[in-house]
């Protein structure tokens, strides 16, 4: 009699759901569209992003911000699990990390203040110019891998990016296309894109490679596939960015097509 019980209560706390993680998301609270505050309120298609995750693995998520230059150190600490921030995957950045596939399909975009993107029409004419990136990200890495690199003054901002641009403090600005678009349609500064994108850009969220961080990881990459096999990510991208950028080009103009 003792047996069975023991062995019905073994049972029964086999059939109990795990208990719910808390998966700590970093981000910087302050890049418009992906993550930003409205009324104390911290939204966006990041955001959303990331809960719709903790629902699909019953997870709790707690979002960290800081600011972004140092969101890579946080995770390499341990004081966060992952970085949801638009995050590009490099070859630097696979070999220190291990990464969910990508949910974000982009490219770099080059930004100037209105009038002048008839002088300056893409990345080929920032030769001899003053170019402002986001300090942190990646696209101090794209610029640097143009041949002409060493003709164009590169300039690192934590803010103000795109208000130096319109007041020609600098000649233009380097950003992902979503988030250049949205930032001028929503901003009074009269600014433009300057010529097409230019190197495509996957972002995916980064996890600590280790036997926990992986594990998380995986965790977190099976709610990805879900998300996008049940329409919801391209749903929340479509409410964000008015597009869905969660596939391939390629991918996105043979399902339109």
């Amino acid at each position: 009699m003792r047996r069975f019980a023991i062995a019905a209560i073994l049972g029964l706390t086999a059939a109990l759901p795990a208990a719910a993680d808390t998966i700590r998301v970093g981000m910087s609270g302050g890049y418009f569209p992906f993550t930003f505050t409205r009324a104390d309120e911290l939204q966006g298609f990041e955001v959303d992003f990331l809960n719709a995750i903790g629902e699909e693995t019953g997870d709790e998520i707690e979002f960290v911000t800081m600011s972004f230059s140092g969101l890579i150190g946080a995770l390499d600490s341990g004081r966060i699990d992952t970085v949801a921030n638009q995050i590009t995957v490099t070859p630097e950045r696979e070999a220190r990390f291990t990464f969910t596939q990508p949910y974000v399909f982009d490219g770099a975009q080059v930004v100037v203040k209105a009038g002048n993107e008839t002088e300056i029409t893409g990345p080929e004419s920032l030769k001899g110019r003053a170019v402002a990136v986001n300090l942190g990200s990646n696209f101090e890495t794209l610029l640097r891998e143009l041949p002409y690199s060493d003709e164009i003054e590169i300039r690192t901002y934590e803010s103000n990016i795109a208000q130096d641009t319109a007041l020609g403090r600098v000649d233009a600005f380097v950003m992902d296309r979503v988030s250049s678009g949205q930032v001028i349609a929503e901003s009074p500064l009269p600014l433009a894109l300057a010529g097409e994108p230019f190197s495509e850009i996957r972002n995916a969220l980064p996890f600590r490679d280790d036997e926990e961080g992986r594990a998380l990881r995986d965790r977190v990459d099976a709610a990805i596939t879900t998300l996008k096999e049940n329409g919801k990510l391209a749903e929340i991208s479509e409410k964000w960015l008015n597009a869905d950028v969660t596939q391939p080009a390629a991918d996105a103009a043979e399902t339109d097509g």
